[in-house]
């Protein structure tokens, strides 16, 4: 039973609704994800099967449901076209590539979570998820722009949207009035109809719309359609490696396996405040990286946590591994008997849900507090939109992450420049005023300026090296100084220089210092790098009081 994270049987009949619900909720996005990939419907079909199946039964997220989700199809559309295009006489080989980049993918998500990565998705900020999630939301948007007016779709954004005026001018009336069905079913229905929502999720109730307008109004072969899907067990496939393209196949494979990653635990956490659970990450990464490997085997579309269909599923009663695994096993039964049925599903209509996928996905709450935003963040999160939309997915979430960075680095160093108080009269107004003992501020009152405490709080950085060296050198007209490290918890290698310079400067000025209060691992950085060569037994001392009486009897003598 442990083998399985969070599986017991005492809500069988809510798990058993909730795999039924989420199904239902599946079938549709998973064609029209398999559509939008380029790579055919029973693939996004093969995708929800596997990716669902044994991310359920080895994940660490009990009520998530898995499955292809709009960033991760947005990904393998671009590395599907890339690897076909490489092979234009033999599609089936780029084919073999593509899915071997998702084979390589769900196993650097294993390895991921052996070497414990996912608790670092904690560490990405809101402006970085927001500009990206919004992007994936456009991104997915822009390219049903043209099946949804009975075009072909593009394989890029910017591309799609430069052809939008192109796309206006040859409408295929046809195909608008049924993506025109799609969008007021899937739009119109939760908000105006949400009895009949509960009984049927709004994309299924719009592919059954569509459907049977195209079969009912419209002469056939007037509208782009599916056409013939596959039915039976899906053909195995042996990985496919060519060693020239190695170096590509394993950057392809990091993007999915990134994407994958970010994708699925931030639906964890989604699921954790819904169920009021807590997931574990590193084990949510191999369950996910184990359903793509067996994806990809199976020609299948990589997958991850799909937030609508695990909300859907949580609200049904979904609360263990059993319903994620039914939810599998349904698309399986479907797949293996009725796939024929889904042939006459036209384009436009997969292109209208796919579009209220691509709105969902848009943060619009963070967009609606952009008023009252930090400037910072709004900066990160417009940056990542549009690289997002333009460039690369993963470039724009690590250059997301490195402008994060620096605005915290800045926010700490300024905290660290702040902590730096130079103090030769107590008297000032300074908090050393309150934090001096009377007897200290007597000693310092008494020595005129002649001493100066050089006090610092807070681990100490890099970041704020330079700084330490500004606010030493702008200090005059003492004779002894005192180097406070008592508050200082740790440093760094950088730090460690910069007190140094600090100290060679003030003994070749014919001055004298003290190192005070330094804990044990500050003195060992120091010690480490020869910085306590400098000081004598007697001008190192634990209690500042000590270094000052010190102090006075030499200013005396």
């Amino acid at each position: 039973m442990n083998y399985v994270n969070g599986l017991h049987f005492n809500n069988i009949r809510g798990d058993i609704y909730g795999g039924l619900t989420a199904a239902v909720v599946a079938l549709p996005l998973a064609m029209a994800m398999g559509v939008a990939s380029g790579v055919g419907p029973i693939a996004g079909m093969y995708g929800a099967i596997f990716v669902g199946f044994f991310a359920a039964l080895f994940g660490g997220t009990p009520a998530q449901v898995s499955g292809p989700t709009g960033p991760m199809t947005v990904v393998m559309a671009a590395i599907f076209l890339q690897y076909t295009g490489m092979f234009p006489d033999d599609p089936a080989q780029g084919a073999a590539l593509a899915f071997t980049v998702v084979m390589m993918g769900g196993l650097f998500q294993i390895l991921f979570g052996v070497i414990k990565l996912g608790k670092y998705i904690e560490l990405v900020p809101h402006p970085v998820v927001s500009g990206f999630m919004s992007g994936i939301g456009v991104i997915i948007i822009l390219l049903q722009f043209g099946p949804l007016l009975g075009q072909a779709a593009d394989s890029k954004p910017i591309v799609a949207a430069q052809m939008i005026p192109t796309y206006l001018s040859n409408i295929d009336i046809n195909s608008l009035v049924l993506g025109l069905i799609a969008l007021v079913v899937v739009y119109g229905v939760p908000k105006f109809l949400p009895k009949l929502n509960s009984l049927a999720p709004s994309p299924l109730i719009a592919l059954v719309a569509g459907t049977v307008a195209y079969l009912a109004f419209i002469p056939a072969g007037s509208t782009p359609i599916i056409g013939n899907i596959p039915t039976g067990f899906p053909e195995f496939r042996l990985p496919t490696i060519e060693m020239d393209l190695m170096l590509q196949m394993v950057a392809s494979a990091l993007t999915l396996a990134g994407l994958g990653a970010i994708d699925s635990l931030l639906t964890s956490l989604v699921a954790d405040n819904v169920t009021r659970t807590q997931h574990k990450s590193d084990r949510e990464l191999i369950g996910q990286g184990i359903g793509n490997t067996i994806a990809g085997l199976f020609g299948g579309l990589p997958g991850a946590g799909a937030t609508m269909r695990t909300v859907v599923n949580v609200k049904a009663g979904g609360r263990t591994p059993i319903s994620g695994a039914l939810h599998a096993v349904i698309l399986l039964a479907i797949v293996l008997g009725a796939g024929s049925l889904a042939s006459d599903i036209p384009k436009a209509v997969l292109a209208g849900i796919l579009i209220k996928v691509g709105t969902d996905i848009i943060d619009w709450d963070y967009l609606k507090r952009l008023k009252n935003a930090p400037r910072a963040g709004i900066a990160i999160m417009a940056t990542v939109l549009i690289i997002t939309v333009t460039i690369d997915l993963l470039l724009a979430v690590g250059i997301g992450m490195v402008m994060a960075s620096f605005l915290f680095m800045q926010r700490i160093t300024d905290m660290q420049i702040a902590s730096m108080k130079t103090v030769t009269n107590p008297g000032d107004g300074s908090i050393y005023e309150r934090e001096l003992s009377e007897q200290e501020k007597e000693i310092m009152d008494q020595a005129d300026g002649q001493i100066m405490l050089f006090h610092m709080r807070g681990p100490m950085s890099f970041s704020s090296a330079k700084a330490m060296v500004r606010r030493h050198s702008r200090s005059f007209g003492h004779k002894i100084m005192l180097l406070d490290l008592s508050d200082v918890p740790s440093i760094d290698f950088t730090t460690s220089r910069a007190l140094e310079d600090i100290i060679t400067d003030t003994i070749e000025s014919g001055k004298q210092i003290f190192l005070v209060g330094a804990c044990q691992q500050v003195c060992d950085m120091l010690t480490s790098q020869g910085v306590t060569n400098y000081f004598d037994t007697g001008s190192m001392y634990q209690n500042r009081l000590d270094a000052l009486l010190h102090a006075k009897n030499l200013l005396d003598s």
